[in-house]
């Protein structure tokens, strides 16, 4: 545990706190398909700032990605996921760079009011016409990128964007597994280069891939088809009021 600690610069209570919040974070993951990054940003940003939390979230989100990988290649959209990539790619480091100049409390407040807005938006099911265009999703995947930069969670802005596209449910897999795939290669060269990818970021994102899988599973086994319409409400729902407290406790201190 020494060695462990050492390794990632946490405490003892803070391993098993984030073991057990990665692990939930993933169970939700695991039956409503979404929200790893956002659920463990809201529960743990008052243990690790969110410019330590989003590398690590790099290697959550790459294994539960390909843990749930449906394959569908071949029906992606390509043009739309070649879109979205080069918008992420875009877009990341500028979120990385301006949080890197916030302080730790305002990076806090930011990454908190982001996942508030994004979890309404999903919510009340809001849908954004214009991003369904060639601009729109260079557009969104830009935004989605800022938005990683400063919180994790682009990916539930890529969920608002795909509300606005007309795609079949085999094409959207398949675009979305082109897009993760690519997006999670680009921000990696991006972590490296700006330096947020250090030995430290490496050594909890290892650690911690491992509750995260074991969450995935179990959640996968929970998921019962007849309340799957309700799964997705409730995850924001937790969602909302995890990062609505959060912001509470920021601002209040």
């Amino acid at each position: 545990m020494t060695l462990l600690a050492d390794l990632t610069n946490l405490t003892g209570t803070e391993l098993l706190l984030l073991s057990g919040i990665t692990f939930l974070a993933a169970m939700v993951r695991g039956f409503s398909g979404f929200g790893l990054s956002a659920v463990v940003m809201a529960s743990a940003i008052f243990i690790l700032p969110p410019l330590a939390l989003i590398p690590m979230l790099w290697f959550l989100e790459m294994a539960g990605s390909l843990a749930m990988f449906k394959g569908g290649l071949a029906d992606a959209h390509r043009p739309t996921a070649k879109g979205l990539i080069i918008g992420s790619g875009l877009g990341l480091p500028i979120g990385l760079l301006l949080n890197l100049q916030l302080p730790t409390d305002t990076s806090k407040a930011v990454a908190l009011t982001i996942l508030i807005v994004l979890a309404l938006s999903q919510l009340f099911k809001l849908r954004l016409p214009f991003l369904a265009t060639t601009a729109g999703t260079y557009g969104a995947g830009l935004v989605a990128g800022i938005i990683t930069g400063f919180s994790g969670a682009g990916g539930m802005f890529i969920a608002l964007y795909m509300l606005s596209r007309q795609l079949d449910p085999r094409t959207m897999r398949g675009t979305l597994s082109i897009y993760l795939l690519g997006a999670g290669i680009i921000g990696l060269t991006t972590h490296l280069l700006i330096g947020t990818m250090d030995q430290v970021a490496v050594a909890r994102g290892l650690f911690f891939i491992i509750p995260t899988l074991i969450g995935l599973y179990v959640g996968r086994a929970l998921f019962i088809p007849r309340l799957e319409p309700y799964y997705k409400p409730f995850c924001l729902t937790l969602l909302l009021g995890l990062a609505s407290l959060g912001l509470l406790r920021t601002v209040s201190n």
